[in-house]
């Protein structure tokens, strides 16, 4: 009796143990990719599938997309600045097949091609383009690597870069040249301005030498802006228009008198 529980509690761990074996669950984010006798079955899931113990082998592959940081790398630039490096690729498995058949280990495959890549791409880059134009680098570095993770089945989503260090002087010479920038740009808005202002004040000027009434009501508004200001004293230019008929007479009056010593001649001669 005792033999015969034994020889059935084993029978029952048994199939267990086979059920166990044979029957797996697949998440809908995985796929399984199956080997009958060493051959390649293909993927199977999401959900149950059955294998035949002993004789089937299931590789589980994950679709989600992978977040991978790429070590900071030492790179020199094409204008031999030195300067480190870090990015972030982001990948997914689009054939699992060929992510288990054609490589070893394609996360591991894609780190390494990532980071050759992008020491040979930022090799060729200048300092100023690696730092104003990191969008067009990045699809480059993503076109670059994505074609070599092809053929592992494995599709490059996205490649950025996240920090770039420079060493201080560098830093510190980029710091004096954007001052140097701000200054010019300072010095060449300022220039425009005069010209602007002179250029309308020439243009105000003309318009106040064809109008005299302009001129005037011009000058009386500046008294107003003057007397404006609670000054204890005001200095009332007066205009030369204004006093043109006087200056008029005056020469008028001066050229009507005879010469002194004209005068004297006449009176003096007959008498004499």
């Amino acid at each position: 009796m005792i033999t015969t529980i034994i020889v059935v509690a084993i029978i029952v761990i048994l199939l267990l143990m086979l059920l166990t074996a044979a029957i797996k669950v697949v998440p809908e984010y995985q796929r399984g990719v199956v080997f009958r006798l060493g051959r390649l079955q293909g993927p199977r899931g999401p959900g149950l599938i059955v294998l035949i113990p002993v004789v089937d082998r299931l590789v589980r592959i994950d679709l989600r997309t992978v977040t991978l940081d790429v070590p900071p790398q030492e790179v020199i630039t094409k204008d031999n600045v030195p300067v480190r490096v870090n990015a972030v690729v982001y990948f997914r498995v689009i054939d699992p097949n060929m992510a288990v058949v054609q490589v070893q280990n394609y996360i591991v495959a894609t780190s390494q091609i990532a980071q050759t890549t992008l020491r040979s791409v930022l090799g060729q880059a200048d300092l100023d383009h690696l730092l104003t134009e990191r969008e067009k680098i990045n699809l480059r570095l993503q076109s670059i690597i994505d074609e070599q993770t092809d053929p592992w089945g494995v599709k490059v989503e996205i490649v950025e870069i996240k920090d770039v260090e420079i060493p201080q002087g560098m830093q510190r010479a980029m710091a004096r040249q954007a001052e140097a920038e701000r200054e010019r740009r300072a010095k060449v808005i300022a220039a425009e301005g005069e010209y602007q202002a002179s250029d309308k004040l020439s243009m105000a000027a003309d318009v106040l030498g064809r109008s005299p009434q302009a001129l005037q009501l011009r000058f009386l508004q500046t008294l107003v802006e003057v007397a404006a200001e609670k000054n204890s004293t005001t200095i009332f230019p007066v205009p030369i228009d204004l006093l043109s008929p006087f200056l008029k007479q005056a020469e008028m009056a001066t050229s009507a008198v005879p010469p002194a010593d004209a005068a004297s001649v006449d009176s003096g001669g007959p008498g004499a």
